[in-house]
């Protein structure tokens, strides 16, 4: 896509080629075999077709032009930073498109989501959002947005779109590695090296360092959050042992870094959650109320019913779970199925059993994963036996 951008200057057409160009891979290697080169077998056939696409549209002066630029596969000089993928993710969040649909543009483009996918992680219809992505990338195309890394003193003001990016495709890999297929594995690595390259570009900015940190913490548990066959492990029943001590350390000091310069953000509080989480030897031994505070900070921070869930959870064990009840009740979010588990999980410990077993089995009706499914009819089965 970042290769095809740089010589059409169409996100759309950009995205129509290479797509046409796995396509025809699929066919071709099945009866010829897989080239040597892969990736620069699909360039070149996704170059091939753009300038098709460029002769079929030839009515207007310089597709013709364009269309030679293609063939040749010149392209503009690369800028001094040289990463194609960030000078793509930073096309998507221009200033000119509203928040939401430079999230969901660049999630579609660079994470590679179905849009089903993406309007499930911003829980809209999944219609509304193929509208959204349609819209975002022909105003990139209509304004001629330009495919580079912008100069710093542009770059503050596309960095929430961008840390959202990030932010979002390290979800979907996360969720991916719950008894998923393996093909989506790589997002975690590609946005933990997003958040890096970032932190590099922009080094005096505090939210860039703390999502850095949020993800560090968050990876250091990768290797035990999934049991047998993919099946989600909560993490008060994790090995604490087989956490990686490294990423702690790192994910760490860059939280105390956070700290020490007084403007926290929203994925610096998070990431202070997590390093809570990190540095406690055990779910019991977990200063909650600390956890508690550091979500009552997020709520000023980023308001949302997502964050009053999360810290429904940490009130649970710092006060009661009829507490936390009172707290989700309040909240709206139906069709989120951890609203359900998190609900039944409170009800279990109420002793309300039949309450809660309908809140499992709805939870694990909407989970969008098959390692939580599984966890949660697990849960299921134990509540009815039990």
């Amino acid at each position: 896509m970042s290769v095809i951008l740089r010589t059409t200057g169409d996100l759309g057409l950009a995205e129509d080629a290479v797509q046409e160009a796995f396509a025809e891979a699929t066919q071709r290697w099945a009866s010829h075999g897989v080239p040597e080169q892969p990736g620069a077998w699909i360039i070149v056939t996704a170059r091939r077709r753009a300038v098709d696409r460029f002769r079929r549209e030839a009515g207007r002066r310089g597709k013709e032009a364009a269309a030679a630029l293609v063939e040749r596969g010149d392209a503009p000089e690369p800028d001094a930073f040289g990463d194609d993928r960030l000078k793509l993710l930073f096309t998507c969040c221009h200033p000119a498109l509203a928040m939401p649909a430079r999230v969901a543009l660049a999630l579609r483009i660079i994470g590679g989501l179905t849009t089903a996918q993406i309007s499930s992680a911003f829980l809209v219809a999944e219609s509304t959002m193929g509208q959204r992505i349609s819209r975002a990338k022909a105003k990139i195309r209509d304004a001629h947005i330009p495919y580079r890394v912008p100069p710093a003193q542009e770059l503050p003001e596309r960095l929430a779109g961008v840390l959202a990016v990030i932010y979002l495709i390290y979800n979907e890999g996360y969720s991916a590695g719950l008894g998923e297929p393996p093909e989506r594995a790589g997002l975690c690595a590609e946005a933990v090296r997003l958040a890096r390259v970032v932190v590099r570009l922009m080094p005096d900015e505090p939210e860039a360092r703390g999502l850095l940190a949020l993800l560090l913490l968050s990876e250091s548990r990768s290797e035990v959050r999934a049991g047998p066959g993919g099946v989600l492990v909560p993490l008060a029943q994790q090995d604490r042992s087989r956490w990686d001590v490294a990423l702690i350390a790192e994910g760490t000091g860059l939280v105390r870094e956070c700290l020490a310069r007084g403007r926290l953000g929203p994925y610096q509080l998070q990431a202070a959650i997590q390093a809570v989480h990190a540095t406690s030897p055990s779910s019991v031994a977990t200063d909650w109320r600390r956890i508690v505070r550091l979500y009552d900070a997020l709520l000023e921070a980023a308001p949302s019913p997502i964050v009053r869930l999360n810290r429904a959870v940490a009130v649970a064990e710092a006060e009661g779970p009829a507490a936390a009840l009172e707290i989700v009740d309040a909240l709206d979010l139906p069709g989120y199925h951890v609203f359900h588990a998190v609900r039944a999980a409170l009800l279990r410990r109420l002793g309300m059993a039949d309450d809660a077993a309908r809140e499992l089995a709805e939870a694990a009706h909407l989970a969008p994963g098959a390692g939580e499914r599984a966890y949660l009819l697990e849960s299921l089965r134990e509540l009815r036996e039990g």
